[in-house]
């Protein structure tokens, strides 16, 4: 078959999949987290819209998004990959479709520059959201690498956000948040010190999700919502500044600032996501499901394969 016709059988394949996709209609739920921001860039920049969907996304603290779910406000959803641990264990079902991003020291502890180790943090105030989300979870992690529990320290539920903000502006001994956010604390080096990252603990790792009705009813538009994550980051790879400024402006940074932030973070094309898939999701669910028994988060792990659809890759 000659070059022309083949590309003439994808562009008429891609355009076919758009069709059948063409103006579903779907909420996602999400937070500022520099690693979900190319599912902005592809609302913003008309991506969604190109490949058939309609797409609103709500910016819903992480431990909301769940009700959010369950009330039908929202039919998929970016988040940590133990998370969907968590929802699943609480009886509100929704399925990983594909890796958004993995951490690279982009989700950290902040500490006072008096504090020379994580076991030093016995009997001060650490502020992380609250149970059930990404910082509690890596709080309990790092605590626990370092021979301390949730229970050697008191634990302020404040949102990475009002986390960093607080700790700049002198409160709490310790504060667990991400970027962009962490940067806040970057920037301020006299409030205190970034003590420990994703470098050191690489257990920060997104994916993005649908309840199992959507996916059933909307196989085209997971696909396509698929499609369009990918579609974002070629935009990234190709036209970077514009697409820095257009994710950055939804968390008011600037496109220099955002790209700052990204550079603490992998986004993860279609062969990363078809390996972590495979392969490494199971790893760490082995155990982050053993930990998230120990601090209460859930009372049984539920059964892994039970958190996953890639039939949409097939």
């Amino acid at each position: 078959m000659k070059k022309t016709t083949i590309l003439a059988a994808i562009v008429a394949a891609t355009a076919a999949g758009a069709a059948q996709a063409q103006n579903t209609e779907v909420a996602i739920g999400m937070s500022g987290w520099t690693g979900f921001a190319p599912l902005t860039l592809a609302k913003e920049a008309g991506i969604f819209e190109k490949n058939g969907l309609s797409v609103e996304i709500k910016k819903i603290p992480q431990k909301d998004r769940h009700l959010a779910i369950a009330s039908g406000d929202i039919q998929c959803a970016a988040t940590t990959v133990e998370t969907f641990m968590i929802w699943n264990a609480a009886g509100v079902p929704i399925k990983q479709l594909f890796q958004l991003d993995m951490s690279h020291g982009a989700d950290g502890m902040a500490v006072r520059n008096d504090i020379a180790s994580i076991a030093d943090l016995k009997g001060k105030t650490v502020a992380a959201s609250a149970p059930g989300t990404s910082p509690y979870f890596v709080l309990a992690w790092m605590l626990n690498e370092n021979g301390l529990s949730l229970d050697d320290v008191t634990v302020v539920n404040l949102e990475p956000s009002a986390a960093a903000q607080a700790f700049v502006a002198g409160q709490n001994d310790a504060a667990m948040t991400y970027e962009p956010y962490l940067s806040t604390v970057r920037d301020n080096p006299d409030a205190g010190k970034i003590i420990a990252t994703t470098l050191d603990y690489p257990i920060v790792m997104d994916t993005f999700g649908c309840t199992p009705e959507f996916i059933e009813a909307n196989p085209e538009a997971v696909k396509a919502l698929a499609a369009s994550y990918y579609d974002a980051l070629d935009m990234i790879e190709s036209d970077k500044d514009k697409a820095y400024e257009i994710m950055g402006a939804d968390v008011k940074q600037s496109g220099e600032d955002f790209g700052k932030s990204a550079g603490y973070l992998e986004w993860q094309d279609r062969e990363a996501n078809k390996a972590f898939m495979s392969s490494g999701i199971e790893e760490f669910y082995a155990k982050a499901g053993p930990l998230l028994k120990e601090i209460g988060i859930v009372k049984e792990i539920p059964a892994t394969d039970t958190l996953v659809d890639t039939s949409w890759m097939e």
